[in-house]
Formats: structure tokens, sequence, C-alpha cells
């Protein structure tokens, strides 16, 4: 093994030059030399073709030689650097003095201009003003005769809000049902009666079944319309809010019943929604998390412990909402209620103080009001025809 003393015992101990570097041969191009080769290029198109380069845009090459040209005609200096080799008489030409608009417009060497500007007013696929009137019959805002049985109602609606028993959320079409309140473009309205059938639409991608029909709106303002389905649904997508339910008469629906509550009825649970409070990126990045349970016992002793059990992510939670339930199975409505959301159910790990994993199966990712939204509709029976679509974000009608 051979031994070394000196660092100049290393270097020169190169069996393979792998340390020696050749001289380099390149050298700087200047500025001229580029110009020289550029043009050459130019020449040796004109020599193959016969022509100088032109406007070609299916050739990119002989496009970019042609405005190379043209760059080198507006520059005097180049002309002169380049006359020795302008072998083809490229550069003798008469210079073209634009000093107006109209030279501009007559500079058009590549006819961007040669279009019929009066092409600009043919609209295409474009109803004309005149096709958008030629609808037989227009939705109108009138007087409400009968406003003095519906005014209440709006009273009504203002005192819940103000006490939080309702709220007001994004409008989704899906929502658009009779007896719900909505505000379009800040006037409230009750949407007393949907008379909707369907009609075939014909379409470039087919035929389609599209809902449509006459609707009864009674405006807070003390006037009613009778706009097409359609037409309301467009101007709630545009300036429209939704207005949630009462909810105390949301709880009525979950102890099934419309009487008041009295000793022989019997408390069966609760369901209830939280949110997570977790410090974990991988779950307070999440929006619209939420967790369905149920307890047989108060909310809050049920969740005091929540930063010790798996189930509730080993983390504090916050209650959002909740239902006691009376003559009635919460335990089956929670289970009906994962089904429901299944799809958009979060899968997560998590470890227990003992370092034990588990993997929780009650945090679904939907939105608050349609959580609420399923809820009511498990009870009243409608579910069946329904299903979530977590992309949409929306409860819609399931595929027969």
């Amino acid at each position: 093994m051979i031994k070394y003393s000196t660092i100049d015992d290393i270097l020169a101990d190169d069996p393979f030059d792998l340390l020696k570097v050749n001289p380099s041969t390149s050298s700087n191009i200047t500025a001229d030399e580029r110009l020289l080769t550029s043009f050459e290029e130019i020449n040796k198109f004109y020599a193959e073709n016969n022509r100088e380069p032109e406007p070609n845009l299916e050739n990119i090459a002989e496009q970019q030689l042609y405005f190379r040209l043209k760059a080198i005609r507006n520059d005097n200096t180049k002309i002169t650097a380049l006359t020795d080799v302008d072998v083809n008489g490229l550069l003798k030409i008469e210079q073209k003095e634009i000093s107006t608009l109209g030279d501009i417009i007559d500079d058009d060497s590549l006819g961007l201009l040669d279009n019929d500007p009066e092409n600009i007013f043919n609209l295409k696929h474009v109803k004309s003003f005149a096709e958008r009137k030629s609808i037989d019959y227009v939705g109108k805002r009138k007087p409400c005769k009968d406003f003095d049985k519906y005014e209440p109602l709006f009273k009504q609606v203002h005192e819940d809000t103000a006490l939080n028993k309702r709220r007001v959320i994004a409008f989704d079409e899906d929502n658009l049902r009779e007896g719900n309140f909505y505000i379009l473009k800040g006037v409230m309205l009750y949407l007393e009666k949907i008379k909707t059938d369907d009609k075939k639409v014909e379409l470039a991608t087919g035929d389609r079944i599209r809902k449509d029909g006459r609707t009864r709106a009674i405006f807070e303002n003390g006037t009613e319309s009778d706009m097409l389905y359609r037409s309301l649904v467009k101007a709630l997508n545009l300036d429209g809010r939704s207005v949630t339910k009462n909810k105390d008469q949301v709880e009525k629906i979950f102890i099934n019943q419309e009487d008041n509550i009295d000793e022989e009825d019997v408390a069966s649970g609760y369901i209830y929604i939280l949110k997570s409070k977790s410090d974990k990126e991988e779950i307070n990045s999440i929006d619209n998390l939420y967790k369905i349970g149920y307890s047989s016992v108060e909310i809050e002793v049920r969740i005091k412990n929540a930063e010790n059990e798996p189930t509730y992510l080993m983390a504090p939670v916050s209650l959002i909402t909740y239902f006691e339930c009376y003559n009635f199975n919460p335990k089956q409505l929670e289970k009906s209620l994962h089904g429901f959301f299944g799809d958009s159910q979060l899968s997560v790990d998590v470890y227990d103080n003992d370092g034990i994993r588990h993997s929780p199966r009650e945090w679904f990712i939907a939105p608050l009001d349609i959580i609420e939204r399923a809820a009511e509709m498990m009870i009243s029976g409608d579910i069946i025809d329904y299903t979530y679509d977590r992309n949409l974000e929306r409860i819609i009608l399931a595929t027969k």
C-alpha cells in the first residue's frame, strides 16, 4: 500500500491523467461575427429557394429568417456592416418612412388586417335580442292581494334569525323547495308553490330532461311573482341566499312528533355534530370536517375527555349542534347518516396514549347544512330517493 507524505505526492500519482485539463480552444464570438453568421443563413435560404424569406406561420424557421431580415433592413448600422456579403442585394431596398397611423396600417406585412371589419358585428353562438324577447310569457311581480296572511311569517323569520334559530346560507338548487324562505337581491321571499313538469330539451350533446314550470313566490315587500322555476333558480344562483329552517322545528322532526313533549315521552339519546380542535395539519386543514355521533348521556359529559379518546382524534372538540331525540332510535339514525355520507368518510389513523393505532369512522367531510338536511330527510323518508355527491357537495337524486 502506497504511503504519501505530502499533497504533492498525491497529485503527482495520477496514472489515469485525471488531473490534466486541456486548454480551451473556444473563443468568445463577437457581435459582428454573430451578425455575419445570422445573415449568411438568410443568404443560404435565398440560394436554395431563389427568393427571400417571407411571412409564413406554417414554417417557423422561415418566419424567423423573415423577421431577422426585416430587423436588419431597419438598422442602417447593420446594413453598412453587411454590405460586402450582401451578394443577393437583399439590403439594397428603398426604406419606408413610417410617420403616421396610416403608414403603420399600410405596412401590414403579415396580412393581419385583411379580414372583413364588418365580421366583428356578426355574433356567433349568441341569441339575438329579438330571440331573447320572443318568450311567450314572462313572470312579473305584482301586488299580493292576500299579503296580510304572509306578513307574520316574514316577521317570525327575522325574529328567528336574530335569536340564531335560523341562518342565511349559500343557495343550492337542491334546497329549492316549497315552504322555504330565500333572499333574492336583498329581498326575502317565501316559496309557496312549485308547479313543475319535466321537459325534453334538445342540446348539441344530446336530449336532456329538465325540470321547469311556474312558481308562486311571495316577497317581503308585498308583491308576488309566478316566474318560471328555471328563472328563479338562475336568479338565486346569481344573487340569492337560502334561509335555514327554524332550529326548533327541526328538533320537532327529530322527536318524530308535532306536539309538545310531556311526561309520557321517552328520551332516547342525542344525535350530535362536532368539529375538531386538533392542531395537526392533516386535520385542521380540512374544510367541512364533522363528526356525526350518538350519545345516551349529556353531550358535555360525553366529550369532556375528547383529547384522550381516538374517536375524537385525540383532540378537544367543539359542539356545533345536537338534537335530543324522543320516541325515536337515534342509534339507527346515526348509522343511517354514516352510510349516507360513506363516500366522504375521513380516512385517517390516530394513536392513543399507549401508541395503539385506531381508525375513527365517524368523521365526514360535508357542509353542515347538508348534514342537517340529510338528517331531516332520513326522518321523513325522502332520503331513499337521494344520494350525496361529495364532489358537488350536494344531495342529488339517486340514479335509477
